[in-house]
């Protein structure tokens, strides 16, 4: 008795077309929330990292007893900053300024594309933090995840952080739940390139 030859058994072109339809289909479902997932996350990570470097400011400034600035390195903050001892503060032209006689503590590089951090007028260039800890003034940021390209702030998609004159650093709240931050006065941010108040 001889055996059978085996079958094959495999996808008719009609099933493999009905399976990639599906995986299409479910694939553009979960894209959308991916996406978001993600950009939120990166928006949580840059906050976080943002929030350190003034803290590590802070708290080397109360260390040292010595004076700490966070300065931005181009022409907005997103574009990077450095945070050094500004030991040299002898004249005018040399404070707030990292120059020879002053100690580099760190460097961070440009944040991604279509994220902002903008300062407010008291922090255009520069936060200082003192000796005692305290800031150069009182004063915010905004950062924003701005992919949309529009220039305000969208629906959990901003972040406001308020230094007070005492130097403590924390978030601005979304009282009103609409997913955009309020200042310390109640009043939400208008604009992710605009100085926040």
């Amino acid at each position: 008795m001889q055996n059978a030859p085996p079958t094959i058994t495999a996808f008719t072109l009609l099933e493999l077309l009905i399976t990639l339809s599906i995986a299409a289909l479910l694939f553009g479902m979960v894209m959308p929330s991916f996406t978001r997932l993600v950009s939120s996350n990166q928006l949580s990570s840059i906050i976080n990292e943002w929030v350190t470097e003034l803290n590590y400011a802070r708290s080397v400034a109360i260390k040292r007893n010595q004076q700490v600035v966070v300065r931005k390195t181009g022409l907005q903050w997103e574009q990077g900053w450095q945070v050094f001892v500004d030991i040299n503060r002898s004249a005018a032209i040399n404070r707030n300024v990292l120059d020879t006689d002053d100690i580099l503590l760190r460097v961070h590089s440009a944040l991604p594309i279509n994220f902002t951090l903008r300062g407010n007028n008291r922090f255009t260039n520069f936060i200082r933090f003192k000796p005692n800890g305290t800031s150069s003034s009182f004063g915010s940021f905004v950062i924003c995840d701005n992919h949309s390209g529009r220039n305000i702030p969208e629906p959990n998609k901003s972040r406001l952080i308020t230094v007070n004159a005492a130097g403590r650093i924390h978030l601005g709240l979304d009282t009103d739940n609409d997913g955009i931050p309020e200042r310390d006065d109640g009043s939400e941010i208008v604009s992710c390139t605009v100085s926040p108040f």
